[in-house]
């Protein structure tokens, strides 16, 4: 048991270190070996734990997304709050773990459009890691539409409608530079009265 205990405080180490690689160097030019030298490991201890690079951005992008789930579960569990409140919030919620990690999100971009170049479909791998960030989304959407707090319609657009909010974050903060998201913020907060029932 305590060797499967290292061997899982080892891997975290290695994906908190290979995220300063990629953030350092972009996700084409870290290499497998800048990362073991990062490490403090040689690259055959570091196949122990990850078959290449892109396993381990795999990893620690699942890893930053399911951080930032957890803390979008607690508001959406929250029964004090409203439905648009529970949007609001959730939408300020992700503007905050993506203002943490801009830094990551270029590196991000740099990775789909790298996969891009290949025969790789980047939108595919987006919907792949965001499924569960959707679905939380849309599970919102549902609940207050039932709850009669938000307008009758389709339950996609209004997904769609919210999901852009986050595309827009993303934008901002990596191609025009944005510092932060003041007036994204100041747009949900208006955007979520609209769809109130």
């Amino acid at each position: 048991m305590a060797v499967a205990v290292e061997h899982d405080k080892r891997r975290q180490k290695i994906l908190e270190k290979a995220l300063v690689v990629f953030m350092d160097d972009g996700f084409e030019a870290a290499t497998f070996q800048k990362i073991a030298d990062r490490c403090g490991i040689t690259r055959t201890i570091l196949y122990l734990y990850f078959k290449n690079k892109r396993e381990i951005f795999t990893f620690s992008i699942k890893q930053l997304l399911s951080t930032g789930e957890e803390n979008i579960k607690v508001i959406c569990a929250d029964t004090s709050l409203s439905s648009i409140e529970k949007i609001t919030s959730v939408l300020l919620s992700i503007f905050k773990l993506l203002e943490q990690n801009r830094q990551l999100l270029s590196v991000v971009l740099d990775y789909l459009l790298h996969i891009s170049k290949s025969d790789v479909n980047p939108e595919e791998r987006v919907r792949r890691r965001t499924v569960r960030l959707r679905h939380i989304l849309s599970s919102v959407v549902i609940e207050g539409v039932k709850k009669g707090e938000l307008k009758k319609s389709k339950i996609k657009t209004i997904h769609d409608y919210l999901y852009s909010f986050i595309e827009s974050a993303i934008f901002q903060l990596t191609v025009l530079k944005r510092k932060n998201l003041d007036e994204l913020k100041e747009t949900i907060a208006y955007a979520a009265k609209q769809l109130a029932a």
